[in-house]
Protein backbone atom coordinates (compact mmCIF):
# COMPACT_ATOMS: atom_id res chain seq x y z
CA UNK A 1 0.00 0.00 0.00
CA UNK A 2 1.30 3.45 -0.61
CA UNK A 3 0.99 6.53 1.63
CA UNK A 4 0.27 10.06 -0.42
CA UNK A 5 1.71 12.88 1.77
CA UNK A 6 1.10 16.00 1.80
CA UNK A 7 3.36 18.79 3.54
CA UNK A 8 4.64 19.21 6.90
CA UNK A 9 2.44 19.16 9.72
CA UNK A 10 3.14 21.40 12.71
CA UNK A 11 5.51 20.04 14.39
CA UNK A 12 7.10 19.52 11.40
CA UNK A 13 6.62 16.04 10.28
CA UNK A 14 5.21 15.00 7.09
CA UNK A 15 0.99 14.52 7.29
CA UNK A 16 -0.64 11.43 5.33
CA UNK A 17 -3.49 12.92 3.55
CA UNK A 18 -4.42 9.63 2.66
CA UNK A 19 -3.61 5.70 1.73
CA UNK A 20 -3.91 4.89 -1.64
CA UNK A 21 -5.01 0.79 -2.23
CA UNK A 22 -2.61 -1.51 -3.77
CA UNK A 23 -3.36 -1.70 -7.72
CA UNK A 24 -4.88 -5.00 -9.29
CA UNK A 25 -3.35 -3.58 -12.07
CA UNK A 26 0.23 -4.17 -12.79
CA UNK A 27 1.28 -1.13 -13.54
CA UNK A 28 5.32 -1.55 -12.65
CA UNK A 29 5.25 -4.49 -14.54
CA UNK A 30 3.85 -3.34 -17.88
CA UNK A 31 6.11 0.23 -17.67
CA UNK A 32 9.45 -1.95 -17.33
CA UNK A 33 8.42 -4.32 -20.16
CA UNK A 34 7.58 -1.36 -22.35
CA UNK A 35 10.97 0.14 -21.12
CA UNK A 36 12.55 -3.21 -22.15
CA UNK A 37 10.53 -2.76 -25.88
CA UNK A 38 12.99 0.69 -26.00
CA UNK A 39 16.02 -1.63 -25.81
CA UNK A 40 14.58 -4.34 -28.20
CA UNK A 41 13.90 -1.62 -30.76
CA UNK A 42 17.34 0.55 -30.44
CA UNK A 43 18.90 -2.77 -30.85
CA UNK A 44 16.94 -3.74 -33.79
CA UNK A 45 17.85 -0.31 -35.35
CA UNK A 46 21.43 -1.48 -35.22
CA UNK A 47 21.28 -4.57 -36.70
CA UNK A 48 18.80 -2.88 -39.45
CA UNK A 49 21.44 -0.80 -40.24
CA UNK A 50 24.71 -3.48 -40.72
CA UNK A 51 25.35 -3.95 -37.43
CA UNK A 52 27.54 -0.53 -36.85
CA UNK A 53 26.48 2.17 -34.30
CA UNK A 54 25.96 5.19 -35.40
CA UNK A 55 27.88 8.51 -34.08
CA UNK A 56 29.85 8.13 -31.36
CA UNK A 57 26.95 5.71 -30.46
CA UNK A 58 27.46 2.94 -27.65
CA UNK A 59 25.95 0.30 -25.20
CA UNK A 60 26.36 -0.68 -21.84
CA UNK A 61 23.60 -3.08 -20.91
CA UNK A 62 23.83 -4.72 -17.70
CA UNK A 63 22.01 -8.18 -17.19
CA UNK A 64 21.50 -11.31 -14.67
CA UNK A 65 23.93 -13.90 -15.34
CA UNK A 66 20.91 -16.30 -13.99
CA UNK A 67 17.79 -15.18 -15.48
CA UNK A 68 16.26 -17.92 -17.34
CA UNK A 69 17.42 -17.95 -21.10
CA UNK A 70 20.62 -16.62 -20.58
CA UNK A 71 23.40 -18.13 -22.44
CA UNK A 72 26.49 -17.11 -21.85
CA UNK A 73 30.30 -19.46 -22.09
CA UNK A 74 30.88 -21.44 -18.76
CA UNK A 75 33.96 -19.12 -17.69
CA UNK A 76 32.11 -15.76 -18.04
CA UNK A 77 28.93 -17.51 -15.70
CA UNK A 78 31.52 -18.53 -13.25
CA UNK A 79 33.43 -15.03 -13.44
CA UNK A 80 30.06 -13.10 -13.31
CA UNK A 81 27.46 -15.70 -11.26
CA UNK A 82 24.95 -12.90 -10.68
CA UNK A 83 24.98 -9.94 -13.14
CA UNK A 84 27.62 -8.95 -15.49
CA UNK A 85 27.64 -5.71 -17.96
CA UNK A 86 28.81 -5.74 -22.08
CA UNK A 87 29.72 -2.93 -24.11
CA UNK A 88 28.48 -2.41 -27.23
CA UNK A 89 31.22 -0.14 -29.07
CA UNK A 90 33.40 -1.30 -31.59
CA UNK A 91 34.13 -5.06 -31.31
CA UNK A 92 31.12 -7.08 -31.65
CA UNK A 93 29.58 -8.79 -34.20
CA UNK A 94 26.83 -11.44 -35.47
CA UNK A 95 24.17 -9.15 -33.63
CA UNK A 96 20.56 -10.51 -33.79
CA UNK A 97 17.60 -9.13 -32.26
CA UNK A 98 14.31 -10.90 -31.36
CA UNK A 99 10.90 -10.05 -30.01
CA UNK A 100 12.19 -11.31 -26.71
CA UNK A 101 15.86 -10.92 -26.68
CA UNK A 102 18.86 -10.80 -28.39
CA UNK A 103 22.53 -12.30 -29.24
CA UNK A 104 25.53 -10.87 -30.07
CA UNK A 105 29.10 -11.78 -30.52
CA UNK A 106 31.81 -10.24 -28.04
CA UNK A 107 35.39 -11.03 -27.30
CA UNK A 108 36.58 -11.85 -23.96
CA UNK A 109 40.37 -11.60 -23.03
CA UNK A 110 41.06 -12.13 -27.04
CA UNK A 111 38.65 -15.58 -26.77
CA UNK A 112 35.41 -15.11 -29.02
CA UNK A 113 32.00 -15.79 -27.35
CA UNK A 114 28.33 -15.96 -28.19
CA UNK A 115 25.52 -14.65 -25.53
CA UNK A 116 22.14 -15.33 -26.11
CA UNK A 117 20.18 -12.36 -23.31
CA UNK A 118 16.39 -12.05 -23.53
CA UNK A 119 15.06 -8.80 -22.42
CA UNK A 120 13.57 -9.83 -19.19
CA UNK A 121 17.32 -10.03 -17.65
CA UNK A 122 18.02 -6.90 -18.69
CA UNK A 123 18.66 -4.91 -15.76
CA UNK A 124 20.66 -1.80 -17.15
CA UNK A 125 20.94 -0.11 -20.58
CA UNK A 126 23.02 2.94 -20.95
CA UNK A 127 23.97 5.07 -23.73
CA UNK A 128 27.17 7.40 -22.34
CA UNK A 129 26.97 9.38 -25.35
CA UNK A 130 24.42 11.10 -25.03
CA UNK A 131 23.56 10.70 -21.56
CA UNK A 132 20.49 8.23 -21.99
CA UNK A 133 19.63 4.97 -19.57
CA UNK A 134 17.12 2.92 -18.24
CA UNK A 135 16.98 0.76 -15.35
CA UNK A 136 15.03 -2.05 -14.64
CA UNK A 137 13.68 -4.14 -11.88
CA UNK A 138 14.84 -8.03 -12.06
CA UNK A 139 12.01 -10.40 -12.00
CA UNK A 140 12.75 -12.60 -9.08
CA UNK A 141 10.61 -15.35 -11.49
CA UNK A 142 12.99 -14.88 -14.40
CA UNK A 143 15.92 -16.37 -12.23
CA UNK A 144 16.79 -19.94 -12.22
CA UNK A 145 17.43 -20.84 -8.76
CA UNK A 146 20.62 -22.04 -7.79
CA UNK A 147 22.60 -25.29 -8.86
CA UNK A 148 24.05 -26.74 -6.43
CA UNK A 149 24.71 -30.27 -4.97
CA UNK A 150 22.40 -32.60 -2.89
CA UNK A 151 23.10 -32.76 0.79
CA UNK A 152 24.67 -35.41 1.47
CA UNK A 153 22.15 -35.51 4.51
CA UNK A 154 19.37 -36.08 2.06
CA UNK A 155 18.02 -39.51 2.22
CA UNK A 156 15.18 -40.91 0.16
CA UNK A 157 12.82 -42.72 2.00
CA UNK A 158 9.85 -45.28 0.95
CA UNK A 159 6.47 -45.47 2.85
CA UNK A 160 7.05 -48.53 4.55
CA UNK A 161 9.84 -46.78 7.00
CA UNK A 162 9.43 -45.63 10.26
CA UNK A 163 10.32 -42.72 11.65
CA UNK A 164 11.88 -42.54 15.08
CA UNK A 165 11.25 -38.74 16.04
CA UNK A 166 7.70 -38.48 17.13
CA UNK A 167 7.37 -34.90 16.16
CA UNK A 168 7.45 -35.59 12.92
CA UNK A 169 4.35 -38.02 11.42
CA UNK A 170 4.45 -39.25 7.37
CA UNK A 171 1.54 -39.28 5.15
CA UNK A 172 1.37 -43.14 3.51
CA UNK A 173 -1.16 -42.14 1.24
CA UNK A 174 1.28 -41.88 -1.89
CA UNK A 175 1.96 -38.26 -1.45
CA UNK A 176 5.65 -36.50 -0.38
CA UNK A 177 4.61 -34.81 2.31
CA UNK A 178 6.15 -35.16 5.56
CA UNK A 179 4.36 -33.36 8.23
CA UNK A 180 6.10 -31.42 11.08
CA UNK A 181 4.32 -31.20 14.12
CA UNK A 182 6.87 -28.00 16.20
CA UNK A 183 3.95 -27.91 19.20
CA UNK A 184 4.81 -28.41 22.85
CA UNK A 185 5.90 -31.36 24.11
CA UNK A 186 2.68 -33.16 25.65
Amino acid sequence: MRLRLTGRGPDGTCQRMSETPDSLIPYDEIVQEALRAVVGRVLGEVERGGGSLPGNHHFYITFKTGAVGVSIPPHLRERFPDEMTIVLQNKFWDLNVAEDGFSVGLSFNQMPSKLQIPFSAITAFVDPAVDFGLQFQAVATDIEPARHEDAENDVRRTGAEQVSDPSVAERNDGSNVVEVDFGRKK
